[in-house]
């Protein structure tokens, strides 16, 4: 017989188990969401510090407003309003390299930043930043954008950045992605010829690998933190909708242009 191994969770007609331990009895009411959601991708419980890291990343990606993906998911109820979670999903399927992928791709960019390093890692400001600088030199070398830098509204300064910064200080969890991407910040305006801020979702990637968590995983929990917000923007859109009037001043507003020939 085929098996399928799981460290995950079981269960009988008594009893449910998860992560070794009884559901029931061991874990609800004693261990918080942000734990258990923490737990079930490492597989070990995290520290204090850890969870105070770990769940100021939820809290800080979990709402930006009207962002296309609130959009996307109050229009799918609007469309479907049986279908709450068609709406959540056509919210969260828009998690890519402008929205909430950001988190992942600056992780990925920061882990491979520090493993294409020769030697140990820097110990003081100066060796971060010349890091920093053959980072993103090279990442400009390739035509590619720097991933953390810049926001759409926040242009001079991102606040859930120093924020996150100090949490992860007080915890005495800020690890090497976090210094990289501090350093990136000081050192890419004469670079790239322009300054820009380090955004909240750059800055969460960056706590998140030094949580230890790989980078392949950080989209996930970006994604994990918005369902929540859309979860609140479809609760209001029951409460008071506006995805008719969206959908209405857009129809209102194309203009058809005949293809030529």
């Amino acid at each position: 017989m085929t098996e399928y191994p799981t460290s995950i969770g079981t269960s009988d007609a008594e009893s449910i188990t998860l992560l070794g331990h009884d559901l029931a009895s061991e874990m609800m009411g004693k261990v918080s969401f942000g734990e258990l959601a923490f737990w079930l991708a490492a597989l070990r419980r995290p520290s204090a510090a850890e969870l105070s890291v770990f769940e100021a990343v939820l809290v800080a990606l979990a709402d930006h407003g009207f962002t296309p993906s609130a959009i996307a998911a109050r229009l799918t109820l609007t469309g479907a309003p049986e279908s709450l979670q068609g709406a959540l999903a056509a919210g969260l399927l828009g998690g890519g390299s402008r929205y909430l992928g950001v988190t992942e791709d600056c992780g990925k960019f920061l882990a491979a930043a520090l493993a294409a390093h020769e030697g140990p890692l820097p110990t003081d400001e100066a060796d971060w930043d010349e890091l920093a600088a053959r980072a993103i030199t090279a990442q400009k070398a390739a035509g590619r954008l720097v991933p953390g830098l810049g926001h759409p509204i926040h242009k001079h300064g991102d606040p859930r950045t120093p924020v996150m910064f100090r949490i992860a200080t007080d915890a005495g969890l800020l690890g090497p992605h976090l210094q990289l991407f501090a350093a990136i910040g000081r050192v890419h305006p004469p670079i790239l010829g322009r300054t820009l801020p380090l955004n909240g979702a750059g800055v969460c990637g960056a706590a998140l690998a030094d949580l230890g968590f790989p980078p392949d995983l950080l989209r996930g929990f970006a994604l994990l933190a918005r369902t929540a917000g859309l979860l609140g923007h479809l609760a209001e859109e029951m409460r008071s909708p506006v995805g008719e009037s969206i959908y209405r001043q857009t129809d209102e507003s194309v203009r058809y242009v005949p293809p030529e020939g």
